[in-house]
């Protein structure tokens, strides 16, 4: 809404003026600001026009002008009613001296000098106070090779995205020299680490050295965790840093000004090399970018050094870079999984095992394209080839040599612990493999169990007895052992016999 209220709106404000309501219940109820409704309030005088020069002071003006002449006052011209804290200014500067908070001096003010208004004056007055006395900031001196600041910002240009056919606003990654301004941008789909990651080599490959710090705002890309004073950077980002021998370097949280080399950078990019263009793919935007560089961007004087970019690099900023390193980085992935209970972790869908004893733990993980390293507390514990998706990768060592992972060796257990009982059970066990294939493993193990209710010597004659009869079931196998325990002689405690002294003996040795 304007400063000039149509008719009916101007009454009500007068009508509610009358009444003493404040400027902030009007608006309340009215939904017109504060400012245009002290330009309507009566009470308030009439702001007078500058005097003539050489009229003298501002009441010889308005003696001269007469009062039927003063202009009309302009709505939201004149001063407002004063602060209920206007009293009490002189204490309200110390605390803000002293560094209080708003909230500290209202309420110093409530008990000490009995202040009967609400905090949200306080906290105005407070903020105007503030707002009057500018503060001192520092200025960050960038030393050559000293420092690059990297960040994303979504690109103004389209670019014709393949997958989908639709035009898109792409990401730029940007790195840029805070000594000499000089600077690298390349175009991504996705703000992922990988891609992250290969801008940073495709950066300090144009520069031709590193630089010592690394500054970039708190990405995903780079960080975990972000905070004011002790932000962790992503264990992957720490070792590509510790190869390409850069210290990476998270601003503070809500503090821009930090990366304000790369903020101001970002801006000019936007707006002198990317602005009102569109583009058939993410590869032609990429070459505008880099032609851009090499022929606007490298040339231009800097507002800031008043120095030719590219001249400035050369001359000053290059010579301090550090040396790039003989190999890229190689790539991988980092991620926690939990071990499950069947030894094996899962990662890109394929299973790769680990030692039994780590199952319900969470171990850490390092793969890429090849291999896939398991870790343990910072120990490594199982190194895999990577597999495709769907596939496991089981070594020997790594299952209990109770329960191995393979058919064969578990096959190779079971007629282990049945040559145990005898030969004959042996014999038997071999054929019914032969007979049943992998259902034969069910019923080695029951007659395993067998040996638990009965010697093993009445189970090895009565594998015999099936093997004999070509019986390879179990439910026939034990009515066999049964048959044979039934008939087996129930042997009986002897009462008397001449090694069994007699009950009267003991009496009289403990008499």
């Amino acid at each position: 809404m304007g400063n000039y209220l149509k008719v009916p709106d101007r009454q009500r404000v007068l009508a509610l003026l009358e009444l003493g309501w404040s400027y902030r219940r009007i608006e309340k109820e009215t939904g017109i600001r504060r400012e245009t409704i002290s330009g309507y309030d009566p009470r308030r005088s009439a702001k007078l026009a500058n005097p003539i020069a050489g009229s003298g002071d501002e009441a010889g003006a308005a003696g001269f002008l007469g009062e039927e002449n003063r202009p009309n006052p302009i709505a939201g011209s004149g001063p407002g009613p004063a602060s209920a804290c206007e009293p009490f200014r002189a204490v309200i500067e110390a605390g803000v001296e002293r560094g209080l908070t708003a909230q500290r001096i209202w309420q110093d003010l409530c008990e000490e000098h009995g202040f009967a208004y609400g905090y949200l004056s306080v906290q105005r007055f407070v903020r105007g106070i503030r707002g009057r006395r500018p503060e001192v900031v520092d200025v960050m001196e960038h030393p050559p090779g000293k420092e690059a600041q990297v960040d994303y910002f979504q690109s103004p240009a389209l670019a014709l995205e393949p997958i989908t056919g639709k035009w898109r606003r792409p990401w730029i990654f940007r790195m840029t020299l805070s000594c000499s301004r000089h600077g690298y941008e390349e175009a991504l789909w996705r703000q992922d680490r990988r891609g992250f990651l290969r801008a940073h080599e495709h950066a300090f490959l144009a520069f031709g050295g590193v630089p010592e710090v690394v500054r970039h705002d708190n990405l995903k890309a780079a960080v975990v965790r972000a905070c004011l004073y002790d932000p962790d950077v992503s264990e992957l980002y720490a070792a590509f840093a510790g190869h390409w021998g850069f210290v990476p370097l998270p601003s503070r949280p809500r503090h821009p000004q930090e990366n304000g080399v790369e903020e101001r950078s970002g801006g000019y990019v936007k707006s002198n090399g990317l602005k009102g263009r569109r583009f058939d793919s993410l590869e032609a935007l990429n070459a505008h970018l880099q032609h851009w560089n090499r022929t606007v961007a490298q040339l231009r004087i800097h507002g800031t050094t008043r120095q030719q970019v590219i001249a400035h690099f050369l001359a000053v900023d290059r010579p301090a870079l550090r040396p790039l390193p003989a190999e890229r980085f190689a790539l991988f992935e980092v991620g926690t999984r939990s071990v499950h209970p069947d030894g094996h972790i899962e990662v890109g869908a394929a299973f790769y095992s680990v030692p039994h004893h780590l199952v319900g733990r969470s171990v850490k993980v390092h793969w890429d394209e090849h291999l896939v390293r398991i870790y343990l507390d910072g120990q490594a514990v199982a190194v895999h080839s990577r597999g495709p998706a769907g596939s496991w990768w089981t070594r020997p060592e790594h299952r209990p040599s109770h329960k191995p992972a393979r058919q064969s060796a578990y096959e190779a257990v079971l007629l282990a612990k049945i040559e145990r009982i005898g030969e004959r059970a042996l014999a038997w066990a071999q054929e019914a493999v032969v007979e049943r294939e992998v259902r034969s493993y069910r019923l080695l193990q029951g007659v395993v169990a067998l040996t638990r209710r009965h010697p093993r010597e009445r189970v090895d004659w009565a594998c015999g007895v099936a093997l004999e009869r070509r019986c390879f079931r179990y439910q026939a196998l034990r009515r066999i052992v049964e048959a044979a325990a039934a008939r087996a002689p129930t042997s009986s405690l002897l009462q008397r016999h001449e090694l069994i002294r007699d009950l009267a003996d003991y009496a009289a040795v403990l008499t």
